[in-house]
Parts: C-alpha cells; sequence; structure tokens
C-alpha cells in the first residue's frame, strides 16, 4: 500500500482539472450532524468477519508525539489554499461517504444495465468475466445481478466499520480538529474518534468490491478513491495514520467479501441451452406448463436460470421462502386474473400507465433494488444516522433484497409459469416482457423485502414503505407483465425473506 502522502504528491494536480459535474448525484445531501455516536459499534454482530480482532492495526502513535505533531503540520500544510475544485470534492464526499459509494455504485449498474445484442447470425454470445471487454461487455447488470453487488457491498461496508469502530473506542485518538484548535474541519464537528479512519476503511473496501464486479471501470474507481482519500485529509478529518490504518481494515474487509462471492454459485447461474431446458422440461412435466421465450431473435436462455441456487445471507435455505403453486391456466382463478389483465389494457387509466413507467426499472436504469437504495438513502439522512448505522441498515436491506432475489428466481424456474404475451391470445404489453418465467414478480419480491427492512429501522415511515411495495408490485399488472396473483404472491414471498433479515439485525446487538 503506498503512502497516503505519496497519494497527494502525485494526484493533487489531476484532481484539480477533473471535472466536478461528472461526480454521480443521485441524492443530493450536505454533510450533517450525525444523531448519535455508537460507541459500542465495535461489538455489533457482522456478516464476514468473525472477530473484529482478526484485522490487526498498528498501535497509534500520542497525539503529543512528534510523529503525530508532524501528521498534524501535513493536514494544515493540504489545508491551506484549498482550489474551488477541491472544495467541491470535499462538499460532495461529505461526513458519510457510505452514501456516495452507494451513488457510484447505482450509477455503474445503470451504466451496465443493457441487454446484449444478438450476433449478425441471430446467435447470442453472453458477457463473460474472464473477457470483460467482449463483446459484450462484462457485465450485463440485470436485477439479479445488481441486487447481489448492492449486497457485498454494503455487507463489506458495514463490516469495514464495525471493526473500525471496534478500534476507534480502544484507542480513542480524536480527530485532528479537536487536538489543535487551528484545524477547523469542512464538517460539523463530533466525538467520534478518528482513529482509525471510517472514511479510508469505506473508501477501499467500496473501490475493492465495485472494481471486482466492474472490472472495467478499475481507473475510475481508482480516481474516486483517491478523491476521497485527500478530501479526508483537506477536511481536517484525518492524519495519514488514520487513514494508512482504515486502509488495512478495507483491504482485509473487501478480501474476505471477495473470497465468499468466489464461491457463491453466482458464476454458475447463466446457464447453457441444454440445461435451461432441462429446467423447463422438469416443469413441464411437473406441472403440465412451461415458459417459452417470445423474442424474435429468440435468446436461447432465460436470465440466469440458477440464481436460486445462489447461496442466501440471512435465509437458511431457499426452500423455505419458495412460493406455494400459481394457479393452472384455464382455472378460474386464472381466468378472473387474465381477465383484469384486458380490462386493464383496454382502460389503463392515465394514473396507473404513470405507475406502469415510474416503476419499470428497465433497462439503463439501476433496476428495482437501486430503487430501494434510493429511498433508504434520503431515509438515512433524514434521521442523520452515522456512517456505521447507514451501513447497517443498506447491509440488511440488501441482502435482504438479494435473498428475495434468490427466492424468487426459484420460484419463477420451479414452476417455469408462462407470461400473459403466452397464454392470451393477442395479448399485448406496454413495457415489453422480460426473458424469464412470470411467477413470482421480482418487482413485487424486491420491494416487499426491501419495505419489511427498512419499516423495522425506520416504523414511522412503514406505512409509506409498504405503499411503496404494493405500488411496485402493481405497476407489473398495470403493464401487463404480471398476473395479479404474480404480484400478490411475490408480496407475501419477499416479506417473509424481508423477516429473515429483521430477525438477524433484532439480535445483532444494535439496539
Amino acid at each position: 500500500m503506498k503512502n497516503l502522502n505519496i497519494y497527494i504528491l502525485t494526484l493533487l494536480f489531476t484532481l484539480t482539472i477533473s471535472c466536478i459535474e461528472e461526480t454521480p448525484r443521485y441524492y443530493v445531501f450536505e454533510s450533517y450532524q450525525f444523531e448519535r455516536m455508537d460507541e459500542n459499534g465495535g461489538t455489533w454482530e457482522t456478516f464476514l468477519v468473525t472477530n473484529p480482532s482478526q484485522i490487526s492495526i498498528a498501535l497509534p502513535s500520542d497525539v503529543n508525539s512528534s510523529e503525530y505533531q508532524a501528521e498534524l503540520t501535513q493536514v494544515k500544510n493540504q489545508m491551506s489554499g484549498i482550489s474551488t475544485e477541491h472544495r467541491a470534492i470535499i462538499r460532495y464526499w461529505t461526513n458519510n461517504p457510505v452514501l456516495r459509494w452507494n451513488e457510484i455504485a447505482l450509477e455503474l449498474a445503470a451504466k451496465y444495465n443493457l441487454i446484449p445484442g444478438p450476433n449478425p447470425d441471430d446467435t447470442y454470445t453472453l458477457p463473460n468475466p474472464a473477457n470483460p471487454e467482449g463483446p459484450p461487455a462484462f457485465p450485463f447488470a440485470h436485477p439479479p445481478y445488481t441486487s447481489r453487488m448492492l449486497a457485498y457491498l454494503s455487507v463489506a461496508q458495514f463490516d469495514a466499520l464495525v471493526v473500525s469502530w471496534h478500534y476507534k473506542f480502544e484507542y480513542n485518538r480524536q480527530s485532528p480538529y479537536k487536538v489543535d484548535g487551528h484545524i477547523i474541519p469542512a464538517y460539523a464537528s463530533n466525538e467520534i474518534p478518528s482513529y482509525p479512519s471510517d472514511g479510508a476503511s469505506i473508501a477501499q473496501v467500496s473501490k475493492d468490491i465495485l472494481t471486482a464486479m466492474f472490472p472495467l471501470e478499475a481507473e475510475y474507481l481508482e480516481q474516486k478513491f483517491h478523491e476521497h482519500i485527500i478530501s479526508l485529509v483537506q477536511a481536517g478529518l484525518n492524519v495519514p495514520s488514520d487513514i494508512d490504518a482504515g486502509l488495512v481494515i478495507g483491504s482485509e474487509v473487501a478480501s474476505l467479501a471477495k473470497q465468499r462471492a468466489s464461491t457463491d454459485g453466482m458464476s454458475r447461474a447463466q446457464t447453457t441451452k441444454p440445461i435451461s431446458d432441462s429446467i423447463a422440461n422438469a416443469a413441464f412435466e411437473r406441472f403440465g406448463w412451461k415458459w417459452q421465450n417470445m423474442e424474435t431473435p429468440q435468446r436461447p436462455v432465460g436470465l440466469t436460470p440458477l440464481f436460486g441456487k445462489v447461496r442466501m445471507w440471512n435465509v437458511p435455505t431457499v426452500e423455505e421462502v419458495r412460493s406455494g403453486p400459481p394457479p393452472a391456466p384455464g382455472s378460474a382463478e386464472f381466468e378472473k386474473d387474465a381477465k383484469e389483465l384486458q380490462r386493464f389494457a383496454n382502460n389503463l387509466t392515465t394514473n396507473q400507465r404513470r405507475i406502469a413507467n415510474w416503476w419499470e426499472d428497465g433497462i439503463g436504469s439501476y433496476t428495482p433494488p437501486g430503487h430501494w437504495n434510493k429511498f433508504a438513502k434520503e431515509t438515512i439522512v433524514k434521521n442523520r444516522l452515522n456512517p456505521l448505522r447507514s451501513a447497517r441498515v443498506l447491509a440488511y436491506m440488501n441482502t435482504a433484497i438479494m435473498d428475495a432475489g434468490v427466492a424468487c428466481w426459484d420460484t419463477k424456474y420451479y414452476y417455469h409459469y408462462p407470461r400473459p404475451v403466452e397464454t392470451i391470445p393477442g395479448f399485448k404489453t406496454i413495457l415489453g416482457t422480460p426473458n424469464f418465467p412470470a411467477y413470482t414478480s421480482g418487482h413485487s419480491t424486491f420491494s416487499a423485502s426491501a419495505a419489511e427492512v427498512l419499516s423495522y429501522f425506520f416504523p414511522e415511515d412503514a406505512a409509506k414503505f409498504k405503499n411503496w411495495a404494493l405500488e411496485a408490485a402493481m405497476s407489473r399488472v398495470y403493464g401487463g407483465i404480471h398476473y395479479r396473483f404474480d404480484a400478490e404472491i411475490g408480496t407475501e414471498q419477499g416479506e417473509n425473506v424481508g423477516k429473515y433479515a429483521v430477525n438477524r439485525a433484532k439480535s445483532d446487538g444494535a439496539n
């Protein structure tokens, strides 16, 4: 790991000429006073780290030592004469950079949420992590991929901060502006110790996870990382040794996250055509129906048929949350919901069309999981959560969302239920038809699981979250993509998955 001093000396000119307007701003907010310090945060249960002490950092020097006094001088030198561009960077990162790295993740999800097109001969080539440049470029950041990316990012951020909090209150070395009154911090003052730097641990772990998930963005992520690290000094938050210790923590936690990701089953989620066909045929033998892709040209394999076998975070086995069977095509229950779809198609109101379009979250968007991350960030800022508490909310919400996706995809390919365009003669949607089976609805499961978790953390807003989840579910019915039973049972499935995350959160020691 290069010394922080080298980073600063070599990158200040680059930062001066960088274009601040290109920084992603899905949700604009300013720095704020944290609601609490959470002195016991280093004792909370983690997802990846067995015990905070398994990650070792150097013993900090005393604030009265010559070494530390030299670092204070360096901080003051870096803070003097800061350019307008650097001040904008400091304002951007704020004192809760967990949220900024989340926004960068959403930006990349939207950028890579592009369906690979057909080859000239109407065949398809799938994105390949071994050849990320493609064509097509890796990854295709569809909803399952994005849910998994956000889960690993949020879990790694949370664990890194728990470890940071453990050492912060063990060593209790105060921020530079608490030691030297000549240092005026860029953000609101607080009593949280500065060693190790929580900002540095977040920067390192976020860069490492997002680079693994979006390998073609390594240079961009490195730039954002360096901007963030330098801002910690120029904002008066940390001396270099604070930052070096935070970087160690971030790197170690990221390694644990990448190790888990390498064996969680995602590499096998997108199958070959023979395996995909065998899954469809097995469903046909069990139930007498199977979904068929109606595209022209037809992609040979549905989207991630084996995502339902990817390792979950909070649910012991996917069978525990697999929904019961849908109504058989042609049954009275089926006909009732099919007729409802035809009525919507013929008489869709302006408001129903607005809901369908607003929740579409299709190609080029940050997907339904990203939608709920935006809601979470807004609520985190409203409640003035510190970075540790912010990461905790995102970790439980995003692991629930990923688990909901795994449960939904398991159900989808177990039942292999056909879409309305297959079962209703002449039926057309207003949103297009996804390349995977209908039952249960992904929007419904993702949204209901997120709403369940957010309602636990922010009970005063529970009604709003639940209403949004129901609206997201119905948006797919209005759009003609799902039957009502897809949406309603999917909502139940998502709520069930969300409860596993809530039960885990209740016993993690944070309350």
